[in-house]
């Protein structure tokens, strides 16, 4: 994708909730899983989206609770929403970020600017920001599918396959 489709993708993502985000098993690309919904007098089914930053060089994490919020949101109470709903604090458990206020392309970013110069390939930056956390993602390439449900990023293997035995 170029910038223009990237910053489409941005667009379609906006104010929806993400439900998951990381590296790939593989850990060259970085996944953020969506459950993407509209209003549901457009006839418009809910989807989960995948979109996959192929070639990220570099995907940061920070929290974007406030210190204040923090401080009262240690109970592990908050890890589920039925017992944590009704508490002070951040309820981790709904298990979803809202993507608000969004997504986007960072328009002359120095950092991509690099990557693209290192490996003759466009790179680009984003920055999304959620009411749980603000990611960064430095990549070449986005890669935008519906995943179908019992979708696993990471299966723990058994201790018998020939994968163990790599890794050893």
């Amino acid at each position: 994708m170029d910038a223009t489709q990237i910053t489409d993708a941005l667009d379609d993502m906006f104010d929806q909730a993400i439900v998951f985000h990381g590296f790939t098993d593989y850990m060259r690309d970085y996944d953020v899983f969506f459950y993407a919904t509209a209003d549901p007098r457009t006839g418009i089914r809910p989807e989960y989206l995948r979109y996959r930053f192929k070639y990220c060089v570099r995907a940061t994490v920070d929290s974007a609770v406030p210190p204040d919020v923090w401080a009262c949101s240690l109970d592990e109470r908050l890890l589920d929403h039925e017992t944590g709903r009704d508490l002070d604090g951040y309820v981790w458990g709904v298990r979803w970020q809202c993507l608000y206020p969004g997504a986007e392309l960072v328009r002359d970013s120095v950092e991509a600017a690099a990557w693209s110069a290192r490996l003759g390939l466009p790179f680009y930056e984003v920055r999304i920001e959620t009411n749980g956390h603000n990611l960064t993602v430095v990549f070449a390439d986005l890669q935008v599918d519906s995943v179908e449900a019992g979708l696993a990023p990471f299966v723990v293997p058994d201790e018998d396959s020939t994968d163990a035995e790599s890794r050893q």
